[in-house]
């Protein structure tokens, strides 16, 4: 496809935003250490791509620039319950806490999860359990699930639970910390915010005695991110809800770091998610919280951000077309090409891009 001189507002279409990716370069596991990925540097103003390292990002960082970390923590969502009466065990994946102990889950196969259907989840180690009940089918086949010996229950949960790893890694997950950022702090995410798995402490050390700022925002990845884009008329697309976080503390730095004319650097999707829903929301950017379902594609007009960290994400999926947003269609599936031709690794354990 001939990506110049396209015009964004004709970018509608979920086929344009394809590109062809060779099995062999979907990352099965994590790099080590964690910033020995590749990173490609591609400016936005201009056909300009560098290849680095991802312990490199620091040079393109500048005293001032403040980075934008997702401190949500992965829950270990994936579990296996075993049916109180019928003996049968069904898959279950957390995606969403409600209040009194309620969660909504995605359950496999759905046949054994009826309404009133009771699950114990164990683990034979530690013998630590959980046990839930099954109260509604939501409309989709997502059940809402009660558990009822919920006391300690993020320490049963560790124990007993898988890291709900996307299903285009087969291989498994020797350590569970390698599917959590380094700042991972708030509990409640179904899937890594996987831009910042490259980052070390070591690493975020260097950036902070450089002079660049680091804040944090949250928003708990929802299994919407791995979801694929049904509509062949992208307008038409329902984005999934996730809940976020704009602490005072971040605002205040976003807001300092453009009156003095820096660069606010999302790192992830997920952060630059958080900026623009509290600036559509609010005009400018100030302590938030809630849930937003923004859908950034081209045509979208960026009211913060000057900067993105990202990895490299699925064809045709909502992660593109917000890249191609910020980037520019042209530009961003040419780097892409380009990746795969250079052999960059995709996908969650795989290399990095950073736009400026």
């Amino acid at each position: 496809m001939n990506n110049n001189n396209i015009n964004e507002t004709t970018l509608i279409k979920k086929s344009q935003f394809y590109y062809e990716l060779p099995e062999n370069l979907i990352a099965q596991k994590p790099i080590e250490p964690r910033d020995f990925s590749r990173l490609m540097v591609l400016d936005k103003n201009s056909d300009n791509i560098l290849h680095k390292k991802f312990y490199e990002i620091i040079d393109f960082l500048n005293p001032g620039d403040c980075l934008i970390l997702n401190n949500s923590k992965v829950i270990p969502a994936r579990m296996f319950g075993k049916n109180v009466t019928a003996e049968q065990t069904v898959e279950f994946l957390l995606l969403k806490q409600h209040e009194n102990n309620v969660w909504e889950t995605l359950v496999k196969p759905g046949k054994k999860a009826k309404i009133e259907s009771e699950f114990i989840f164990s683990d034979e180690k530690t013998k630590k359990f959980l046990k839930a009940k099954i109260i509604d089918i939501l409309p989709g086949g997502n059940r809402l699930i009660k558990f009822e010996n919920t006391k300690d229950f993020f320490d049963k949960l560790s124990a007993i639970g898988q890291m709900p790893l996307p299903p285009y890694i087969k291989e498994k997950l020797k350590d569970k910390s390698r599917y959590q950022t380094v700042y991972a702090k708030d509990l409640g995410s179904a899937a890594a915010p996987t831009a910042g798995l490259h980052f070390t402490p070591e690493l975020l050390k260097k950036i902070k005695n450089k002079g660049i700022n680091i804040g944090f925002v949250t928003l708990h990845v929802g299994l919407g991110t791995f979801r694929p884009v049904k509509e062949d008329d992208i307008s038409n697309h329902k984005m999934h809800s996730e809940y976020f976080v704009m602490p005072k503390e971040t605002a205040d730095l976003i807001e300092s770091t453009k009156k003095i004319g820096k660069k606010v650097i999302s790192v992830g999707t997920t952060s630059c998610r958080v900026i623009e829903s509290v600036f559509r929301k609010l005009g400018k950017i100030d302590k938030c919280e809630g849930e937003t379902d923004i859908f950034i594609r081209p045509g979208y007009e960026f009211g913060v951000l000057d900067g993105l960290i990202t990895n490299f994400h699925l064809p045709e999926s909502t992660l593109i077309m917000l890249v191609s947003a910020f980037a520019g269609y042209s530009k961003t599936m040419n780097a892409y090409n380009l990746a795969v031709n250079e052999k960059y690794n995709f996908f969650s354990f795989g290399d990095a891009m950073m736009i400026i």
